[in-house]
This record gives structure tokens, C-alpha cells and sequence, in this order.
């Protein structure tokens, strides 16, 4: 299998949680569908490369290889095809997985549907971004149930 190969299914396979996770209703199966179908099986792929990585079985960086011990050796196996695909993987199961939480975060608390929709956008497509802006718009809500 080609790591283009490898990028298209996992790259799908996230959209594909993020879909349920936006526009299915919420009750136990259908997240728990999210997080073992979707985020688990992220991990679990991302889980095979990185040890396979690390034993030598692959090489993502391919001839030089690329290492996590210095900006310059991050930088040579992000600079692959393999290694590219690595950090994808990465960080699309993070991202899922903060939505997820952010998504049950907002239900708990309140938040319509429509509220929630530019976080989980954010988060998708900027990680960080979209989990520091939910986090600001979550507080007074948060601290008002907790003196309930």
C-alpha cells in the first residue's frame, strides 16, 4: 500500500466521524461508534506506523530518514511522503477526539447545534484554534453550573 493510499483512507475515515459527528444525533452508540470506529481506529493506525518507525520496520523519511530529536530531523521526515502521512495521522485522531469532547462539552452545557458547528469547524480544520476559542466561550456557562 502506497502512503498516498494510506493518506486518502485515513483522511476519509476522519471525515467520515466528523460528519456523524456533526449532523448525528448524539446518544450513547452513535459516539461510541465515533470513538472506537473513528478515533480508535486513527490511534491504532497511527499506532502501527510510529512502531513501526521506531524498530526500523519502515521508513517514512525514506533515504536519510528523519528523526524527533531536532527541529532540522522533524522537519526531514515531515518532508516524506511516510512521515507526512505520520503527523496527518496524528493529528486528525487529536482533532476528532477534541471535537468529540468539545461536542459533548457544549450538549452538556446548553449549546445549540448552530452554536457548536464554528468550534467543531475550527477544531477540524485548526486543532488549537477551535479548541482555545471553545474553551473562552465555555467558561461562563461552566461557571455557572458549578455553583449550581
Amino acid at each position: 500500500m502506497t502512503w498516498d493510499t494510506v493518506f486518502l483512507l485515513v483522511n476519509y475515515w476522519a471525515f467520515a466521524g466528523w460528519i456523524a459527528l456533526v449532523l448525528l444525533p448524539r446518544g450513547p452508540k452513535i459516539l461510541a461508534a465515533i470513538l472506537y470506529a473513528g478515533v480508535f481506529l486513527l490511534c491504532l493506525a497511527y499506532t502501527v506506523m510510529i512502531v513501526g518507525f521506531l524498530s526500523g520496520g519502515i521508513n517514512p523519511g525514506g533515504p536519510g530518514g528523519g528523526d524527533f530529536t531536532t527541529l532540522a530531523g522533524v522537519m526531514k521526515l515531515f518532508d516524506s511522503p511516510g512521515g507526512a502521512t505520520l503527523g496527518w495521522t496524528h493529528y486528525l485522531a487529536f482533532d476528532l477526539f477534541t471535537g468529540m469532547w468539545i461536542a459533548r462539552d457544549a450538549d452538556q452545557k446548553g449549546f445549540s447545534r448552530i452554536v457548536q458547528f464554528p468550534f467543531l469547524f475550527l477544531t477540524l480544520m485548526v486543532g488549537p484554534v477551535g479548541l482555545l476559542a471553545w474553551l473562552i466561550a465555555r467558561e461562563r456557562r461552566a461557571r455557572a453550573q458549578a455553583k449550581v
